[in-house]
């Protein structure tokens, strides 16, 4: 993979430093469409795929025009392929472990199968989205992506009018079940002993037909048709066909440092450039419109950006935007870029 990282000379000549114009950390569809743009704008673009899609669980995507009910991982392959056609774009495999500035902007370091990919650019875009954890049910992987869902936009047309269960943990619970009301009038939502619940929130679920079941879980059952019910740790078991789960959501963002840089490249510890990397309470890169973070040089977009996880039509549309502005900001050089940011 030393194409992403430098270019050859004679046999008795070092290799020169390849430095991209971007980098693109993350290859769905926000990553994929920032890329895309970019390199039709004829910049440079290294694209780093660790091919570990969040929705690799769900068989059927929805909501993306012309492409409706496609498998999310065709969606990746099928953008893959269109960025990789033009000679402008370079892209690898592999797990990022370091990204960093450096005298030419950034350094980014990851490894794939014991091989190292070492690369600089100018620019980065993160675009890796998140983690999600659920609750500790065993048989909950078992019908994700099939019978239970996490997006009530993408997935709940297809549940409509069935008997549905909502497990939530989290505060928003009575937003969400809601929501979910909206497609079906057979809704019990699951707190698992832990989702809070006022007596305000009670009474917005019941006036919407809503039933509240806050016992513990113990698991759900099933076979190989699908998902039968809900069984709780009394013993009683609620039919149920499907229905949804709220994760909680987690920023892997350890590999990425702002600060360190001794060069004077784009997120560089450059005097009077700021170099904090501003994060909200979730953990999420706080960006400004078109994906611009705090550090110069460095921007974000996706699921990574608040305010979280969003449909796979809405993270192409915020990366197309990223790439536009990235292509802007290096047409107008360092200067611009710092006061971005400021």
């Amino acid at each position: 993979m030393s194409t992403a990282g430098s270019a050859a000379g004679s046999p008795d000549e070092p290799s020169t430093p390849v430095v991209h114009d971007v980098a693109v950390i993350g290859a769905g569809p926000a990553g994929l469409s920032a890329a895309l743009n970019l390199v039709r704008a004829k910049r440079t673009v290294l694209l780093v795929d660790a091919n570990r899609p969040r929705n690799a669980a769900t068989l059927r995507s929805h909501g993306f025009l012309t492409r409706d009910g496609v498998s999310p991982l065709e969606l990746r392959k099928l953008g893959r392929v269109e960025v990789e056609a033009y000679p402008e774009a370079t892209v690898v495999q592999a797990v990022v472990d370091l990204v960093t500035p450096d005298a030419d902007g950034w350094r980014l370091h990851g490894t794939w199968r014991g091989t190292e990919v070492d690369a600089r650019a100018k620019t980065v875009v993160v675009a890796t989205g998140l983690r999600e954890e659920f609750p500790a049910l065993p048989m909950l992987r078992a019908f994700y992506g099939t019978a239970v869902h996490s997006c009530v936009e993408c997935d709940a047309y297809d549940k409509a009018g069935q008997p549905l269960a909502f497990i939530c943990e989290t505060d928003d619970v009575v937003d969400r079940a809601l929501l979910i009301a909206a497609w079906t009038d057979d809704l019990i939502v699951y707190t698992n002993g832990v989702a809070p619940l006022d007596d305000a929130g009670r009474a917005r679920l019941a006036r919407a037909g809503v039933v509240i079941d806050e016992r513990v879980i113990e698991d759900l059952e099933g076979d190989r048709t699908g998902m039968t019910g809900v069984r709780l740790v009394d013993g009683h078991v609620e039919p149920r066909t499907g229905g949804f789960v709220r994760p909680t959501w987690h920023a892997d963002l350890d590999w990425l440092r702002t600060t360190g840089g001794t060069g004077t490249g784009p997120g560089t510890d450059t005097p009077g450039v700021p170099t904090a990397l501003e994060r909200d309470a979730q953990g999420l890169l706080v960006v400004d419109r078109v994906g611009r973070t705090t550090v110069p040089g460095l921007y974000a977009v996706g699921d990574v950006t608040p305010p979280g996880p969003e449909q796979l039509i809405v993270a192409a549309g915020h990366g197309a935007a990223t790439a536009a502005a990235v292509h802007r900001d290096l047409v107008g050089g360092l200067a611009d870029l710092r006061d971005a940011v400021q």
